[in-house]
């Protein structure tokens, strides 16, 4: 297969809120190329980018895929992102090797916060992009509307290249806003017409809105706009795709994904507005870091420069091995090749290379700049690496994926698995970086992470599915911490008697609160010999295993300072058992009689809502022990809310959040500090712990 011409090739993200049209579309984008003889729907699970199981059985995208298709004299290569707001991150690394991107509103429930969730992401890798209003012959559909939407939630001017003609079931074609020609449509097909008298003004009107922002971007055009004399149909098109480039405005298409009404005509608007990857590196040219010099390198997409491919996405097949996708950024990758991997700084052997139709393999033997494919079974090389010569070693900066937001325990149905739970979820890990899997030491508790109960539920059905194991999932313990608000002193004091050699050990501490988050410290205060020098370490480790097991509910004891200042010890019978045993026996006493109390994992977190829902989610938080630091309003019209809430009200939230604002609701959250736990509270987490412990010891 010859390489394909760089100009040619348009790399272009699919991005939107869940349920908005992103795989309808890409569908009918991949029928109209010929890709495909048939369109498949998301109802029937036939779709080509929603091929995954749980995809199918839930109706959504869970993960990104990649298809390509020839359409007229360019190369797309479609990526179809998911919009659920669990899976959301998967669009950001998306667009991080995307030259251009379509975004789907609406028609109906028009711009929500996924949406500018992910424009935002756009914005971080100065993506240009257009807008396609979808869903145009659906009831109540109202693109005028979702025109003034866009605007105000995006805070850019929107300019539409089409209007449609009609909406719900009166939804028969559009109007070309540049040819200012009408396209009827019947079943999928469009036939080209004047436009009909009755939508001539605002055809009019609207085409001369777009004239005239393409005339105040150049002063000779302006001149010529203003003398009266028209735009050619070239300088149109030229002013348009400066303006998308720049993003000066957003371009807006509309249309019905699953009627197939409008696609070609944004297909050719987004060939027409979206860059090349030639173009794009003009905008944002690539750069990395060399690893021989430490000086940044530029790389063009040349052939002719080395090798750099950037990996964006991975998929763990249990029969094929790991699958890595990536995009050549330059140079010329070939199969049956060795490659370097700049990150981790390893040889790997590149195998057979194919693009990827959905699931389906293409194989291919040699790619240029620009292009998308795949490789299996490579063994050191994950998302966010690149790949490339041995003698010019290149990292290109990775995509930054946020933080999980919620955890779950997990544990084997059947006893002895956990080594395949592990060995499973690693892999799983390996295609979703939003995915995080630990072990709590002190639990000693299976922990999953991620972006919703959703993700986590299906990575499970993954795990299951792929590798043969089931788990049962449960609210991971809080990592509560034990601390003390008083000084006192206490004496532990360890006799033993048993015939011959006994054991004697004796010490005398003082405890006292430190500030919050100074840990611990120990102070030796021993003069004149009372306990000799070799036994004070043993009374330390003593008095720190305490800390660690708990005094008051078996949580770890932090922020206490301990003084050892008197004891006594006996020739024979004293041993650094005895001594640790002693040092346990008095930080037990002490913390008795020092108002011992529970500390709680305070989050700090921020909630993007809505204006209607604002009251609605101030409320809830409050109901949560929350307290609100403030709120900024956000664009659009949403408002940041900053707030301090204890993590134990935190484990519901994401699905409480999603109740409140109808799906429109974001939050993120992050550690903040440790905080006293009111009594009440206190005392049922105290009465808990001994019940466990109880029952625990009844086994």
């Amino acid at each position: 297969m010859t390489r394909l011409d760089v100009g040619t090739i348009r790399n272009i993200a699919v991005i939107a809120h869940s349920g908005a049209g992103k795989t309808s579309l890409s569908e009918a984008i991949l029928f109209n190329a010929g890709a495909i003889d048939r369109m498949g729907s998301v109802e029937a699970g036939n779709t080509v980018t929603d091929s995954e199981p749980e995809e199918i059985s839930r109706k959504i995208s869970i993960s990104s895929a990649v298809a390509f298709c020839d359409w007229k004299e360019s190369h797309l290569n479609i990526i179809d992102t998911p919009g659920f707001i669990n899976f959301i991150e998967d669009a950001r690394g998306c667009l991080r090797v995307s030259d251009g991107a379509i975004v789907i509103v609406s028609a109906i429930s028009g711009v929500k916060a996924e949406t500018e969730k992910i424009w935002k992401y756009a914005c971080e890798f100065e993506v240009p992009r257009i807008v396609f209003v979808n869903k145009m012959d659906k009831e109540t559909a109202d693109f005028y509307q979702a025109l003034s939407e866009l605007e105000r939630s995006f805070d850019s001017e929107a300019v539409p290249l089409q209007i449609p003609m009609g909406s719900g079931e009166n939804f028969k074609g559009i109007i070309d806003l540049v040819t200012m020609k009408a396209y009827v449509y019947k079943d999928g097909k469009a036939e080209e017409a004047e436009i009909p008298s009755d939508l001539k003004p605002n055809a009019e009107e609207y085409n001369k809105k777009l004239i005239e922002k393409i005339a105040e971007a150049e002063d000779s055009l302006l001149e010529k706009y203003l003398e009266g004399g028209e735009l050619s149909t070239e300088e149109i098109i030229k002013g348009i795709k400066e303006a998308s480039l720049t993003r000066r405005f957003i371009p807006v298409t509309c249309g019905s994904a699953t009627m197939n009404i409008g696609i070609q005509n944004l297909m050719d608007a987004a060939v027409m507005c979206l860059p090349s990857p030639e173009e794009m590196t003009r905008i944002v040219p690539v750069r990395g870091i060399n690893t021989k010099d430490g000086k940044e390198h530029q790389r063009k997409p040349d052939q002719a420069e080395p090798l750099t491919a950037y990996v964006f996405k991975t998929v763990a097949d249990p029969f094929a091995g790991k699958v890595s996708v990536f995009r050549v950024y330059s140079g010329v990758f070939k199969a049956d090749a060795n490659v370097l991997n700049a990150n981790t700084g390893t040889k790997e052997h590149i195998g057979q290379v194919f693009y990827l139709q959905g699931k389906k393999h293409v194989p291919v033997q040699s790619l240029g700049p620009g292009e998308i494919a795949a490789v299996v079974k490579l063994k050191d090389t994950n998302v966010g690496d690149t790949l490339c010569e041995e003698h010019h070693p290149l990292v290109l900066p990775k995509a930054k994926f946020a933080d999980p937001i919620i955890s779950y325990a997990i544990a084997p149905k059947s006893k002895g698995d956990e080594e395949k739970v592990s060995t499973g979820l690693h892999r799983i890990l390996e295609e979703d970086p939003t995915l995080k899997f630990s072990r709590d030491d002190e639990s000693r508790e299976m922990i999953l992470s991620g972006m919703g109960q959703v993700h986590l539920e299906i990575a499970l059905e993954k795990l299951k599915r792929k590798f043969g194991v089931e788990v049962m999932m449960k609210t991971p313990k809080i990592a509560y911490r034990e601390t003390i608000k008083a000084h006192s002193k206490a004496q532990g004091k360890y006799k033993k008697q048993s015939g011959g050699r006994g054991q004697y050990g004796d010490c005398s501490i003082e405890i006292e609160p430190l500030v919050r988050g100074k840990g611990y410290e120990f102070v030796d205060k021993i003069v004149g010999g009372v306990i000799p020098r070799q036994y004070i370490p043993a009374v330390e480790k003593g008095i720190i295993e305490t800390m660690h097991e708990g005094v008051i509910a078996g949580y770890p004891m932090v922020d206490v300072k301990v003084s050892l200042f008197d004891g006594s010890y006996h020739s024979v019978d004293s041993s650094e058992m005895a001594f640790k045993i002693a040092g346990s026996m008095a930080l037990k006493k002490a913390v008795q009689d020092a108002k011992p109390v529970l500390l709680e994992p305070v989050m700090s977190i921020e909630v993007v809502t809505p204006d209607e829902a604002l009251g609605s989610v101030i409320g809830d938080l409050n109901s949560r022990r929350g307290k609100v630091q403030g709120v900024e309003p956000q664009a659009g019209s949403n408002q940041k809310i900053l707030a301090l809430v204890p993590m134990a009200e935190m484990l519901t939230y994401a699905n409480q959040l999603h109740s409140i604002t109808s799906g429109r609701g974001l939050y993120s959250m992050e550690f903040s500090h440790y905080e006293e736990v009111p009594a009440h509270i206190a005392q049922k987490i105290v009465a808990e712990r001994q019940k466990q412990k109880e029952e625990e010891h009844e086994k």
